[in-house]
């Protein structure tokens, strides 16, 4: 079985999603997931073919997915793939993923995991810098997680950030600001494909800054100065030293750098300005696949409708 986008979103909802991805994450931690480095390739396009890999004793993926941020100037995707689903104990076909939206979703899911990990209450306004597709799902996992949690959005052009506060209000109003600057958020969340830093103000202890955009060590949505005044915790601190382009250019002290997993099993939230990082990786592909599998066999259950 195949999933399209919207199929695949069906099988994905916010809050389960981001329960497995804190399984995921301690998992990987203990070793309990495998989740080789993923394989970066460059296209004669200009684009990147990402390969990535995940196995634990019940399942294994395969995440194979373009990124052409061209694109967007085409009408197109910047994302697209798939991701395929096996069963660990017979190597048979499961199930196959939407990959860009898997990617989207389980990103977004990341954040609100780093969110309640990271901030000592639920957050009253949270500025959006970015205005593409993943600006789009942090939009609505911040809705599912967050209900009533106001929003703000600040694109690359004041047309840019209005458009999207008009075509995402649809379970709440956005408010389109000018500048970073402009914000009373406690919580910013970078999703843009910048490769120079979009948030240069100074680290607030008050403010829970989230990267996500960015997975080049060539690339910092970040500014130097802003990210070695915070406390770095990065979701996956093997693929952040070679991927996290906002720590690696502000030559950050990877000894002082924390990961999302310490922090869980800890239970205490760092003190002072935090940067939580994400470069992602198949383990959190992984994540979904257990999420799409049992959402689905939910709704094959007796007196449940069938979804997908």
């Amino acid at each position: 079985m195949t999933l399209d986008p919207a199929q695949t979103t069906a099988v994905l909802p916010f809050a389960p999603l981001v329960a497995a991805l804190r399984e995921a994450v301690l998992g990987l931690a203990r070793q309990e997931i495998a989740s080789p480095p993923r394989q970066v390739v460059p296209m004669p396009g200009g684009g990147l073919l990402l390969s990535m890999l995940a196995t634990a004793p019940d399942l294994c993926v395969h995440k194979l997915v373009s990124v052409v941020p061209g694109n967007r100037a085409h009408g197109l995707p910047t994302i697209q793939g798939r991701v395929q689903v096996l069963d660990a104990a017979t190597g048979a076909f499961r199930l196959a993923l939407d990959g860009a939206t898997v990617t989207g979703r389980r990103t977004a899911a990341m954040s609100m995991l780093g969110i309640a990990a990271l901030h000592s209450e639920p957050p009253g306004t949270v500025l959006l810098v970015g205005t593409g597709t993943q600006a789009a799902q942090h939009a609505v996992a911040l809705r599912a997680i967050y209900p009533g949690v106001r929003l703000e959005v600040l694109g690359r052009t004041p047309d840019a950030s209005r458009r999207f506060a008009t075509e995402h209000n649809a379970w709440g109003p956005i408010e389109a600001i000018g500048s970073t600057a402009d914000s009373r958020a406690q919580v910013v969340v970078t999703c843009t494909t910048s490769r120079v830093p979009v948030y240069d103000l100074p680290a607030d202890a008050g403010r829970l800054l989230v990267a996500v955009g960015s997975f080049s060590p060539a690339a910092a949505e970040i500014g130097a100065a802003t990210v070695r005044a915070s406390h770095c915790v990065v979701d996956d601190p093997d693929g952040a030293r070679h991927e996290a382009g906002d720590l690696i250019l502000a030559s950050t002290d990877w000894h002082a750098v924390q990961s999302l997993a310490a922090v869980l099993e800890s239970g205490c939230s760092p003190a002072g300005p935090v940067l939580f990082k994400t470069v992602g990786c198949a383990a959190w592909d992984l994540a979904a696949a257990r999420v799409a599998l049992d959402t689905r066999a939910l709704s094959r259950a007796p007196g449940r409708s069938q979804a997908g």
